[in-house]
């Protein structure tokens, strides 16, 4: 247990950014669902739509330090690749 005032709010700012950070993470993940989602209906225009919505948010989580950004440019080049065999 946190005692002094200084451990205190360390453990409130804690819990706070874990909140944050939960609900970041679980947005981005819900974008990539999505790209995932139109590939697997095989339609090229949606996929590549949804593609495009989700990139600047997993940018965003790498800018705020919720991924990693060599996790983030293998997410983006993976769904891209997937998008990609749609086309052709």
């Amino acid at each position: 247990m946190a005692n002094s005032a200084g451990s205190r709010k360390r453990a409130r700012q804690a819990v706070k950014r874990r909140a944050r950070t939960v609900a970041l993470r679980s947005m981005v993940r819900t974008y990539i669902k999505k790209v995932n989602a139109a590939v697997s209906t095989g339609s090229y225009e949606q996929a590549q739509a949804a593609f495009i919505k989700a990139q600047p948010y997993i940018d965003k989580m790498v800018n705020k330090g919720i991924l990693h950004k060599n996790t983030a440019a293998r997410t983006k080049s993976r769904l891209n690749a997937k998008v990609f065999a749609l086309k052709g």
